[in-house]
């Protein structure tokens, strides 16, 4: 009853206007307090922004450490705990960094697909924050995965962008991590002297900050070229100051490479205690920082030496033992290797069924392998123009040149006779007898010139054996050959590619190639027989019959691609027109000799001949197809690996076995490590 009467006491009191203001004022008040408070919690907010960062910096401080140590596991849990922390502040820089970081782990466990995912995922938050440096990182290692795939084009250009990114931004180190990684792509095409001027570059550059970290992986890279060019001593020399550098810091990832790499060097000198030795201080190390790439590694590597030591048993065990983690991480070159391994381990068993089995996996796996580089190599064309200048033609103008010049030196010593007389008769006879032995002198240099360019020529269209039957007989009996080997190359779209080209551009790339050609087949004494447009054919085990003379030939061929592989990638990078090649062989008998008695050639026919074009046409763009005749002659090669192609259809022979033969490779592209960058957090 009170209340009201008050609240009736002041309304009577107060008139409305003034009733009005007092209702505005209490809601300014309230509003105040409100905003007030709206201000406290912002506040409080933006103080707590900061105890989250110092939180997620020490976890990924954490996760460097089990990185450092290869523990994987403990170091992906502890990065994606500090990314939830990174989120809830909105810290872009530092999200970029965490998937960088994430996408790393999974590279070095194998788990490819999921590096590349985190690897992107990483960009648009190293963009939103404007930080160059983490672009530039992410990009340089999504490079460093497309190597590790095969596709160098893809990796070459991520490279190439990553250089760029970081020469703007000035990080020295940076750049020559992705130098080196070019230098890589150099090392799988067996362009050594371009992969070690990169390297070189790269050791310098780390050689300047004293990163011994970096300094490891090149030496290591360094070393490997060596292993490959069977310098052993500087291969060793190398691999023994990388694990020195690494053992300083305690980079237990660096120790188990250069670890690895000395059980290889031993290896490829058949030194199979030492390389042992080595190979079981890796296995020890990647169990236990658990690294299942190492161990898988390891263990077939072992499994390799006890096969070469005839024990099967043991080699069975261990390859079985690499490939089940190599199956689990999914890594498609050492499953293909450890299965090889226990083909030739349960072949010498004679257990023939499961040696099959393990064949076939092979091949799967090789098939696979390879159906991710196929389409990024390329080739490109060469011509060379072959000239024939009649030997003889030449020797006789020679001759022709010399009587007419002793001719006309005869009769000026006459007339030189008549006109000084008796009193210079000496002096006339001294003269001539100099004149005329120094013209003799210069006739005799301009005829072996000549006959040295003409035998240099006749040698150049015709083999030795048959260019001097030709000048002893004027004649060449035709030659039956039981076992020849015909190769024939030929390029794909032909027409297509060269209208892209100029006529002179068209004829310098097709002699580039030719040229290449003709030295790679003089390196392993094989006939060139004749170009045929952009088709070129050789031929093995002729004029003088050879028994290694088929693996020479498929060796040839081997690398005729490789070259072409090369070059196209040369000019991919100038912006020029490429082209692609198939290359086939075949075995058989054939004749050979020469026909006709102008512009002759050395030439061969057969049946065999018509084969080997089908094993050409019916090949693959940057393979080499063989025939099964061939398959079986050198079938137990080591160092080739082949790839049945079941039975294909072949005009006018109806089906044929083919096979897909390569080189067996000495050593796993996991040796050419990558320079990874996951110092962008920095």
């Amino acid at each position: 009853m009170r209340k009201r009467s008050i609240r009736t006491y002041i309304q009577n009191k107060i008139d409305k206007g003034e009733y009005q203001k007092i209702r505005l004022l209490l809601f300014f008040i309230l509003y105040s307090i409100w905003a007030m408070g709206q201000n406290n919690i912002n506040t409080a907010e933006t103080f707590n922004a900061d105890p989250f960062k110092k939180k997620a910096d020490s976890l990924v401080a954490t996760a460097n450490g089990y990185i450092k140590k290869g523990d994987f596991s403990n170091a992906l849990r502890t990065v994606q705990k500090g990314l939830t922390l990174y989120k809830t502040i909105k810290d872009h820089k530092s999200i970029g960094n965490c998937f960088n970081k994430i996408a790393s782990i999974h590279y070095y466990q194998g788990n490819y697909p999921e590096a590349l995912s985190n690897y992107d995922q990483s960009l648009p938050f190293y963009k939103n924050a404007n930080f160059t440096k983490g672009v530039a990182s992410s990009i340089n290692n999504k490079g460093a995965i497309y190597f590790y795939l095969g596709n160098y084009p893809k990796a070459l250009d991520h490279y190439k962008q990553a250089v760029t990114l970081n020469e703007e931004a000035n990080n020295q180190k940076q750049t020559a991590a992705a130098i080196q990684n070019i230098g890589n792509i150099y090392v799988e095409l067996d362009d050594y002297a371009n992969a070690m001027k990169h390297f070189q570059i790269a050791k310098k550059t780390y050689e300047t900050f004293s990163d011994k970290k970096t300094l490891s992986q090149v030496l290591n890279a360094i070393g490997e070229i060596y292993l490959k060019q069977e310098e052993y001593t500087k291969a060793q020399a190398h691999f023994d100051q990388a694990l020195q550098l690494a053992n300083q810091i305690d980079d237990k990832q660096r120790i188990l490479e250069a670890l690895f790499n000395l059980g290889d060097v031993y290896g490829a000198q058949k030194e199979y205690k030492k390389s042992l030795a080595y190979y079981y201080q890796t296995l020890a190390l990647a169990k236990e920082i658990k690294n299942t790439l190492y161990k898988s590694l390891s263990l077939i590597a072992i499994g390799k030496i006890n096969f070469k030591q005839s024990k099967n048993n043991l080699a069975a065990i261990n390859c079985k033992k690499g490939l089940k983690i190599a199956n689990d991480l999914k890594t498609i070159s050492i499953q293909r290797d450890a299965c090889n391994c226990l083909y030739k381990v349960y072949k010498s068993l004679h257990n023939n069924k499961i040696a099959l089995a393990y064949y076939e996996q092979s091949i799967d796996y090789n098939d696979s392998l390879h159906a991710k580089q196929t389409a990024d190599k390329i080739l490109n064309m060469e011509f060379e123009k072959q000239i024939l200048i009649d030997s003889i033609a030449h020797v006789e103008k020679s001759r022709q040149l010399q009587v007419k010049h002793q001719q006309v030196v005869q009769k000026k010593e006459k007339q030189r006779n008549v006109i000084l007389g008796v009193g210079f008769l000496v002096l006339t006879l001294a003269v001539g007898l100099w004149s005329r032995l120094n013209f003799i002198r210069k006739s005799k240099a301009v005829l072996q010139i000549e006959k040295d360019r003409s035998e240099h020529l006749l040698l150049n269209i015709l083999p030795e054996e048959i260019a001097q039957e030709l000048k002893q007989k004027g004649y060449v009996d035709a030659q039956d050959f039981e076992t020849a080997s015909i190769l024939f190359t030929d390029f794909k779209s032909f027409t297509e590619t060269a209208s892209k080209l100029s006529p002179k551009e068209l004829v310098e790339e097709i002699n580039t190639c030719f040229k290449a050609f003709d030295a790679i087949i003089d390196r392993y004494g094989i006939e060139k027989i004749k170009t045929i447009g952009d088709a070129y054919m050789a031929a093995g085990g002729l004029p003088k019959p050879n028994t290694n003379s088929v693996k020479k030939t498929i060796l040839a061929a081997i690398e005729m691609q490789e070259f072409v592989i090369k070059r196209k990638l040369e000019n991919e990078m100038l912006n020029k027109p490429a082209f692609e090649m198939r290359v086939g062989i075949h075995v058989g008998p054939i004749v050979a000799g020469i026909v006709g008695v102008k512009k002759f050639q050395y030439d061969v026919w057969g049946d065999t001949v018509n084969t080997a074009s089908r094993m050409e046409s019916n090949g693959a763009i940057g393979k080499v197809n063989i025939s099964q005749d061939t398959y079986l002659l050198i079938k137990d090669e080591m160092d080739l690996t082949f790839n049945y192609r079941g039975n294909i259809d072949v005009k006018g022979k109806g089906t044929m076995k083919m096979y897909f033969v390569t080189k067996t490779s000495n050593s796993q592209k996991r040796l050419l490590n990558p320079a990874f960058d996951i110092s962008s957090s920095s």
